[in-house]
């Protein structure tokens, strides 16, 4: 299994595999045509107040990423994306940040390998 991360705004790709988009937020100007995505699964994103208080600021980016993953230990989405990640050969995890270091999806991979690896 192989699971990268790219830009909602990047062109889709036959290598990209199975596209989930993980943001709570559709992405501005893009139309669904254009996303191409298998699965929109928005339950699996920050919780408003954390994505609010985060705001893309990187200097707040070890704490956010820390807070969001004490979120993703009670979410059951994360079970469902690991599943998936176990039926497809790719997972392309979809996500609109401009920042492609400091965003949820990083955090998110990280805690589907951890998982996926873990058993």
């Amino acid at each position: 299994m192989n699971i990268k991360l790219k830009r909602a705004y990047d062109p889709p790709a036959s290598a990209d595999g199975w596209r989930v988009l993980v943001d709570r937020l559709w992405p501005r100007g893009v139309s669904k045509d254009q996303a191409q995505l298998d699965l929109w699964l928005k339950e699996i994103a920050p919780s408003n107040e954390l994505r609010k208080w985060f705001n893309h600021e990187a200097e707040k980016w070890p704490e956010f990423a820390q807070r969001y993953r004490q979120e993703l230990k009670n979410n059951a989405a994360l079970a469902e994306l690991q599943a998936l990640a176990r039926q497809h050969a790719t997972l392309t995890l979809v996500f609109a940040a401009k920042d492609t270091l400091h965003n949820q999806a990083q955090v998110l991979k990280q805690a589907l390998e951890d998982g996926l690896a873990q058993g």
